[in-house]
């Protein structure tokens, strides 16, 4: 009938174009702007910070807000357990020396930020010093998109 290729030819001749990687709408909004505001509510932890993560590595400066409503994939009892047993390493000497388990959401955050940031670096210190974490909306924030 034409001259339209079929089966594995197709592919050869008129190799499709494959569709950008799909990334939430914050993160594509957030190439041009230097200071960011983000809402948290509804992000998974993890997929949330490594972005956050790449903007403050990038020069942004961001701001979470809503940290409380983040959610984190798996059964709650599970995360219970992890979280249970983070909190049972400190220094066997003396437990005021560290490592310190923050409980508030802000601060779960901004941890999990930094393990996704190089911060015993200079480069990633002044990083984490771009990131501010937050529960509920502050007031100069309440008012920014």
């Amino acid at each position: 009938f034409g001259s339209r290729p079929l089966g594995l030819e197709a592919c050869a001749r008129f190799p499709r174009k494959r569709a950008p990687p799909s990334r939430p709408a914050f993160a594509r909004a957030m190439s041009f702007k230097n200071e960011i505001v983000v809402d948290c509510r509804g992000h998974l932890l993890g997929r949330l910070c490594s972005i956050i993560g790449k903007e403050i590595l990038n020069g942004k400066h961001v701001t979470c807000v809503r940290t409380e409503d983040i959610n984190m994939s798996g059964s709650l009892y599970r995360a219970k357990l992890k979280y249970a047993n983070f909190r049972r390493k400190h220094t066997n000497s003396n437990p005021r020396h560290g490592p310190f388990h923050q409980r508030a959401p802000s601060k779960i955050l901004w941890r999990t930020v930094r393990g996704m940031v190089p911060h015993k670096t200079p480069r990633g210190a002044a990083a984490l010093d771009r990131l501010k974490c937050f529960e509920g909306v502050p007031h100069p924030y309440d008012r920014k998109k």
